[in-house]
């Protein structure tokens, strides 16, 4: 819809994230003002073009062209006609749906990888609704095997349907350590997020934040990383929020996070740092992503779990720097391969002595199995597998200072 020429302009760039019932009209003029007049691109995994005339006309926002590319199955990715509208837009908005199509029909592909130019060498604005805001950070949970509730993720960290990536796919400056998660009220899912968030320490050794909306909320985030909450309130209560680990404590680690057995991450009821902002009509209340503490128009809270139960409560401001810490497990990289495997997995590091630590095994009922390590060199070894049950395992790898490390796999 529009011009079929295409026009090159200079988009402003940013990042509109919204938690996935009906668009929020402010945050939406807010994206399309910021491809500053250049041509507008919906990717979809399923739907219509029903955003062509809504976006072209209906914002009140002058555009080039508006056009809807729907992605039925992962071939498209390979098609020129849709890396060339790609590589021309100014902006692009990803509609809902289920994420796990979005990953699965482009990361690694000549898709993503065309996006990310468009970020980062042509400042496009990007956007998206529901399962197009859940596919934005840089950790993310991609629903392969369907969605999960609150409860049965607190219940089980290492649920089968708790699958949470860090395999790169998009790429966003103020997105960089962020999970992000939509439909915040519909149902509650804060009990879900602080298990995403302690998948992500167990599994990759990384405290990483999140961010999360409402269903008719809205997060527009400019290129200085100010992030700026639309929504209905004071009429309605939609809320935004953003949550960190608690960097005022000496230790942040979860205490239990381990398969079959119900989340434990309390630490005093302090384990996490939340700011809940309201979102007004004009995008006043903000949150600094540079720093993740400058804010206004909100509350702090912190949250936790205990045996499986989540808890909330008023808390202070967060007084500690909140640069993202650096855990000594983020600089650490053991890997285990295959996986999926059916006989034998091998775990290797270039940076430890593998044979001053200690393996064990646990499925997914939180149930030990006995394995035994086979040291192939200080760099190397192997566990022979082909005896246990098929199914998801964790191997605990202890290291010689006492520290813990998970590494997750599937025996066929």
């Amino acid at each position: 819809m529009g011009n079929s020429a295409d026009v090159i302009t200079n988009p402003l760039g940013g990042i509109c994230l919204m938690g996935g019932s009906s668009e929020d009209v402010n945050a939406m003029k807010w994206f399309l003002e910021r491809a500053n007049g250049g041509d507008i691109l919906v990717l979809r995994a399923s739907g219509s073009d029903g955003y062509n005339a809504y976006f072209y006309s209906d914002m009140g926002i002058a555009v080039n062209s508006v056009e809807t590319i729907v992605f039925n199955n992962a071939t498209a990715a390979n098609n020129s006609y849709v890396q060339q509208k790609i590589e021309q837009t100014e902006a692009i908005w990803f509609a809902g749906g289920d994420q796990w199509d979005y990953i699965s029909y482009w990361r690694d592909t000549p898709i993503d990888s065309l996006i990310n130019i468009a970020i980062t060498e042509r400042n496009i604005v990007i956007g998206g609704t529901s399962a197009g805001m859940a596919i934005q950070g840089k950790y993310y949970f991609s629903a392969e095997n369907g969605t999960i509730t609150s409860n049965n993720a607190l219940a089980n960290p290492f649920n089968n349907s708790m699958t949470v990536s860090d395999i790169p796919f998009l790429e966003n400056e103020y997105l960089s350590n962020v999970i992000t998660d939509t439909h915040f009220d519909n149902p509650d899912r804060k009990g879900r997020l602080i298990t995403f968030l302690a998948r992500i320490y167990t599994d990759y050794g990384v405290f990483g934040k999140a961010i999360a909306c409402d269903e008719y909320t809205a997060i527009c985030i400019d290129t200085e990383g100010i992030a700026r909450v639309f929504a209905g309130y004071p009429t309605y209560d939609e809320k935004a929020y953003f949550v960190q680990t608690n960097c005022d404590l000496f230790t942040q680690a979860p205490e239990t996070c381990s398969p079959g057995v119900p989340l434990t991450w309390n630490l005093g009821g302090e384990a996490l740092k939340v700011y809940k902002i309201f979102g007004t009509a004009t995008g006043s209340n903000s949150f600094d992503l540079n720093n993740w503490n400058t804010s206004t128009g909100g509350e702090w809270l912190q949250w936790s779990a205990n045996a499986g139960s989540f808890i909330e409560e008023e808390s202070d401001a967060i007084i500690c720097s909140s640069v993202a810490t650096e855990d000594v497990l983020e600089t650490i990289k053991i890997n285990i391969y295959p996986n999926p495997t059916s006989e034998k997995i091998y775990i290797s590091s270039e940076q430890i002595d593998l044979r001053q630590c200690e393996f064990t095994l646990q499925n997914s009922l939180g149930q030990q199995v006995p394995v035994v390590a086979n040291y192939l060199s200080d760099r190397r070894s192997e566990i022979n597998v082909i005896h246990i049950e098929r199914g998801f395992y964790a191997l605990n790898i202890t290291l010689n200072n006492s520290q813990r490390l998970i590494r997750t796999f599937v025996k066929q």
